[in-house]
Parts: C-alpha cells; sequence; structure tokens
C-alpha cells in the first residue's frame, strides 16, 4: 500500500496529478485545494496517499496533509458518500469551514457542495457530529480527528453566540474559534448571553 508520495510534478489535469518519482509516473486524483496549492510541472510535490484497490482498479487519492485524507476516510463513513463525493466537498471546504458546519450542524452549508443534497448534507452533519473537533482552526489541524463534543453541544446558545458574533462584524472562522474557547471556559451548559460574552473577550485579546 502507498502512504506517500515524493517526486516531480509530470502534469497537472482537472481532477488529478501525475507525480513522477524515480521515472515512475503515479496518477492521483485531488481534491481542488489540493490541485491548487500544487507547484508547476517540474517542481517537488509530496502527496499523503489513499490507495483504493479493487478487483478491476487500483486508484490513488493524493492530498495535501495527512488531516485531509483522514477527512476523506471520515466522510466515506456516512452513508451516500463515496470518494467522488468527498472529494467534491474537499474541494469545497477547508478542514476548519467543515468542521466548523458540522459543530454547529449547518446542514445548508454543507450542501453547498456538489453532489450533496439536503438529505447527505443532513447525515453528514449528524453522523460526524461527534467524531471531529467543534471547531479546526489551526490547533484543530494539530491535533487532528478527535471527539471534542458530546451530544446536544452545539446546540442552540452556540449557534445563537457565533451568529450574535459574525453580525458584529467578525468573520465566520473567527467567531466560532472564539465561541469555542468560550465553552471551554463556561462549560457546555454556557448560554447563549455568556457564549458571547467570552467571546468577546477572546476576540479582543
Amino acid at each position: 500500500m502507498i502512504g506517500k508520495l515524493k517526486g516531480t510534478i509530470d502534469e497537472i489535469g482537472d481532477d488529478h496529478v501525475l507525480i513522477d518519482v524515480h521515472g515512475v509516473c503515479y496518477v492521483a486524483f485531488c481534491s481542488a485545494r489540493t490541485l491548487a496549492g500544487l507547484g508547476r510541472a517540474g517542481e517537488a510535490a509530496i502527496l499523503h496517499i489513499e490507495t483504493f484497490v479493487r478487483e478491476d482498479q487500483l486508484k490513488l487519492f493524493g492530498f495535501a496533509s495527512a488531516l485531509e485524507r483522514e477527512w476523506f476516510r471520515l466522510l466515506q463513513s456516512v452513508q451516500g458518500v463515496g470518494a467522488k463525493v468527498a472529494l467534491a466537498v474537499l474541494s469545497t471546504f477547508s478542514a476548519a469551514d467543515l468542521a466548523n458546519a458540522i459543530a454547529l450542524q449547518d446542514k445548508a452549508m454543507v450542501a453547498r457542495a456538489p453532489g450533496i443534497g439536503p438529505k447527505v448534507a443532513q447525515r453528514i452533519v449528524t453522523e460526524l457530529k461527534n467524531k471531529v473537533p467543534a471547531f479546526a482552526g489551526d490547533a484543530g489541524a494539530a491535533m487532528g480527528l478527535k471527539q471534542e463534543l458530546g451530544d446536544g453541544v452545539a446546540g442552540g446558545p452556540v449557534t445563537d453566540a457565533v451568529s450574535a458574533l459574525s453580525n458584529l462584524g467578525y468573520s465566520r472562522d473567527q467567531a466560532a474559534n472564539a465561541v469555542a474557547a468560550a465553552l471551554k471556559t463556561a462549560g457546555e451548559n454556557a448560554d447563549s448571553a455568556v457564549l458571547i460574552r467570552l467571546g468577546l473577550k477572546e476576540l479582543a485579546q
């Protein structure tokens, strides 16, 4: 099984890249985000690889980081999400945006990804809510995919607090990360008013 490719970019296609490793070119299918982050033909590249072996084919999927590969695996644990749909989701959202959407149970945001209908979006936010960090900013990426919240934590107060901070002019990521920090301080039973107040303190630092 191939875990990582280190080589030179031979060619970049719409949904794949050819990596030349000592004269052998490997085709790796990637998200649009991963492809956009690669250099040009002739430049060095490193990809984390997920290998799919079927009776009639062997297919490689490439990722810019081990975290992106973990998301690829995790998304496919949801009924109705295969490799193609998982790549479409990862092409649309960063790890932080996707984790935020799931933590906030924002199925409408997830449904923006190509190939994701309302029912699949609902399954993604429901089935993965306890399998990812509440808010995956830089710290979330460093920790990897860990269970951070119990059932019901990312409910109304959290959503209300993030919405309130966003209405004050902060970006969604800033608001979400501030509320995540506030949750750790105030506890999972805190109401929206407390989360907003503590979130503002976090943003003021």
